[in-house]
């Protein structure tokens, strides 16, 4: 019987690109490792997205002071420019009704007069109750959009953290892959010499058989 072959050596493998090593596998002891070379771009990248998550994350639900501030402003701009479409609207309508009645009557005793100068004034009314509502629903639209916006901001920055860990898992199974086909190859010819070897020491001991036949 030949003897039994050994393992097959283990070859490391490397993925390269544009002359650059990123990614490689290599045997130390009975560990083997795996290594990814960042570039500096992506090791800034990489870490700013990390440092954005651990930073915002915890706060992205609290509103500071300044934040508050900005949509109290623009709440603010919101209503008064309501308001001005408002006054805008029904005050001409107004004055010009007062006048017409100061002019025909000289006072404001004559009622169809008085009737069209509450209905104006009760669409007025009407209007602010519903600046009033809707001043409610934008306070509200604000508040979302700014959350939105940091829930959208967060998740881009996760989405730049998770796009370099899949390309690095990418160029890792690459290098892997290298290196399996490297062992193997040392598996298959190591195979073949072992083979070679039990038909070299079957022949050996066929050759002495007959020897001792011819000698008999």
């Amino acid at each position: 019987m030949g003897k039994k072959s050994s393992a097959p050596a283990f070859y490391g493998g490397n993925v390269s690109i544009n002359g650059q090593n990123k990614a490689s596998v290599h045997k130390s002891g009975n560990t083997i490792y795996s290594n990814y070379n960042m570039s500096d771009a992506e090791r800034n990248i990489y870490n700013y997205a990390q440092n954005e998550l651990s930073n915002n994350l915890k706060n992205i639900n609290v509103f500071s002071k300044e934040t508050k501030n900005d949509l109290k402003n623009q709440l603010d701009a919101y209503t008064n420019k309501g308001k001005e479409i408002i006054n805008e609207t029904y005050t001409p309508i107004l004055n010009e009704t007062k006048s017409d009645i100061a002019s025909r009557f000289g006072n404001f005793d004559n009622s169809s007069f008085l009737n069209k100068l509450n209905s104006i004034e009760n669409s007025r009314s009407n209007a602010i109750n519903s600046l009033a509502q809707d001043v409610l629903a934008k306070k509200d639209e604000l508040v979302n959009n700014e959350l939105a916006n940091r829930y959208q901001y967060l998740d881009y920055m996760n989405g730049l953290q998770n796009q370099i860990n899949n390309n690095i898992l990418s160029y890792l199974n690459a290098a892997n892959v290298n290196s399996n086909n490297g062992t193997n190859y040392s598996a298959t010819a190591s195979g073949s010499n072992s083979g070679m070897g039990q038909y070299s020491q079957l022949a050996s001991t066929l050759l002495s058989a007959a020897s001792k036949f011819f000698t008999r």
